[in-house]
């Protein structure tokens, strides 16, 4: 038997099995990004939401636990604390009463607590701006406060009534939010 003649472009090479030669194209790469980029954009707000919410969760149940502990100091000593600085924990208030790192380190919308006791706050939002106590949350230089309109509302629908102009959660001078105990 004759062997059939080998064409001689394919002496020496070697032929491979061809797979699949389907490949993404350009245009098919650029709209699975696209996909890709269009749920991320619509997944950040709701990530801000969450992160808001948190924030205003934590700093209510501050203002909450930090307010029973000053009520409960008033009733047993018949007078409220004496003043004391942004981040600096009242005389007469100690560990058992509230968690003083709490009190002391920065809170999640900035700034440190601030005790205020008969304390006037000119520019807020109550007539004369004066209260007998309230909690408030102070910027300091290690600690500047941020005031954001969406978290300060949200803390006061936790808290309160939900209007920043009337009720116990209020804004005080410089925007800061001020929780009052006593008016």
């Amino acid at each position: 038997m004759l062997a059939s003649p080998t064409p001689s472009r394919l002496l020496g090479r070697q032929r491979f099995p061809r797979r699949g030669t389907r490949a993404f194209s350009l245009v098919e790469l650029m709209i699975a990004v696209l996909i890709i980029s269009m749920m991320f954009a619509m997944a950040v707000p709701t990530y801000q939401r969450i992160q808001r919410k948190a924030r205003a969760t934590s700093v209510v149940n501050d203002f909450r636990v930090f307010g029973a502990a000053f009520q409960a100091y008033a009733h047993e000593k018949g007078s409220w604390p004496a003043e004391s600085a942004a981040g600096v924990i009242p005389t007469g208030i100690n560990d058992q009463d509230i968690q003083t790192a709490v009190w002391s380190q920065r809170t999640p919308m900035g700034g440190k607590f601030d005790w205020e006791n008969n304390q006037v706050h000119p520019g807020g939002t109550s007539p004369g701006g004066k209260w007998r106590a309230a909690l408030a949350i102070t910027g300091t230089s290690d600690a500047p406060l941020i005031v954001d309109a969406d978290l300060m509302e949200e803390i006061d629908q936790a808290l309160d009534d939900g209007d920043l102009t009337t009720g116990n959660f209020r804004t005080g001078f410089g925007d800061c939010p001020i929780f009052i105990l006593e008016p």
